[in-house]
């Protein structure tokens, strides 16, 4: 006689499986190959892990400066890590530029906005994200929640700035609701992605953003002194503040007296780069493409996934920050500390315990911080 169960399953028609692709895999073998942390590095978040190839070009260049020898290839460098970038954030090369500050674009782009103008931002969000909007003083800047943003734009609203993912406890900004919300009260879109660039499919939202920016030494593995702009399809439309030489259509043309002809691309929105740090960016940047966004993405939410499963068995509960290879747990911050003299390194932000896994990331380096924290 069958079960209740089993005629159920008779009755119910064959339903064919369904055919996803599978997750992309991580080549552990190059990761392996090119990081050598010393501590079980948990905070990337705060600074990425320098990849053996960067470390090498970094030593070639400063041989280089050293010997007194021309300093082309380092200024092809530049290039190369502005294309890299451009790719990774699926828009074209024409519309980054390179520079060194988050903070700076921001004030770029708080220096477009007329008097009056209203900037819509996010609660505690990063300092670099919202500050240049504050302190131009002729400013209405309007502070929600992060989950209200996008219902809290409105007409009269000229722009609103956010961090693609939030540095204190990890939450991910609903940009696609952000874009939509924008483009029906004609305000424009300023993303930070400085906590996103290099394990968020960025390609997928850079292009509808008007302006992003992204300093690259966090989940890009970039040194400081590294970042990125992605500028509006017409330069004109911004107003170069900041314009030194390297703004120039033909840089070694515009060394003396003003500027006359602005690059006709986002290289005007250039600073004067910091050579070393784009001559190991140029390896960083190429490594994370050979590696693939949606392979590290997958690498870093599988043990973030695995981490919040662990705090679960201890009775600790993590902020809530799904589809965020950052994890923050209230109340331990002050544990950081401790943490740090048992190998492991992690951060304390806001009174928080911040985790951030990564490419170069293991199950068993979640499970060494499982086991401190149970102590």
């Amino acid at each position: 006689m069958q079960t209740t169960d089993e005629t159920t399953r008779d009755q119910q028609p064959d339903v064919p499986a369904l055919d996803l692709p599978p997750e992309p895999a991580l080549d552990l073998d190059l990761v392996r190959a090119q990081y050598h942390p010393d501590a079980t590095y948990l905070n990337t978040a705060g600074f990425g892990v320098l990849p053996a190839r960067a470390a090498d070009a970094v030593r070639i260049a400063v041989d280089t400066m050293a010997a007194g020898r021309p300093l082309d290839a380092l200024f092809a460098d530049v290039e190369e890590a502005r294309a890299s970038f451009a790719r990774i954030a699926g828009v074209p090369v024409a519309r980054v530029a390179a520079g060194a500050s988050v903070a700076v674009y921001g004030g770029l782009v708080a220096a477009s906005l007329p008097p009056g103008a209203e900037v819509l931002t996010a609660e505690n969000d990063f300092s670099s994200t919202v500050n240049p909007f504050h302190v131009r003083g002729d400013l209405r800047v309007r502070v929600v929640p992060l989950d209200t943003l996008a219902e809290s734009v409105r007409p009269g609203t000229a722009l609103v700035a956010v961090s693609a993912a939030q540095s204190a406890d990890g939450r991910v900004a609903d940009l696609a609701a952000l874009r939509e919300a924008t483009r029906a009260h004609g305000a424009r879109l300023y993303v930070d992605a400085s906590q996103a660039a290099g394990w968020y499919p960025l390609d997928e939202h850079a292009a509808d953003a008007d302006y992003v920016s992204a300093v690259a030494y966090k989940w890009l593995s970039c040194p400081r002194g590294t970042a990125f702009f992605v500028g509006p399809e017409d330069p004109d439309e911004l107003r170069p503040v900041f314009g030194g030489y390297v703004s120039g259509e033909v840089p070694m043309d515009s060394c003396y007296g003003p500027v006359t002809e602005p690059a006709r691309s986002g290289r005007r929105f250039d600073e004067a780069p910091s050579l070393l740090a784009y001559t190991a960016a140029r390896q960083s940047l190429a490594l994370i493409e050979e590696l693939g966004t949606a392979a590290v993405r997958a690498h870093d939410l599988a043990l973030a996934d695995r981490f919040r499963t662990g705090l679960a068995a201890l009775g600790h509960t993590p902020v809530p920050s799904p589809g965020s290879p950052i994890v923050s747990v209230p109340r331990l911050g002050a544990k950081a500390a401790e943490m740090r003299a048992d190998g492991i390194e992690v951060a304390d932000r806001a009174g928080h315990l911040r985790a951030a896994f990564h490419l170069y990331n293991t199950p068993e380096d979640v499970d060494r911080l499982l086991a401190a924290l149970s102590h």
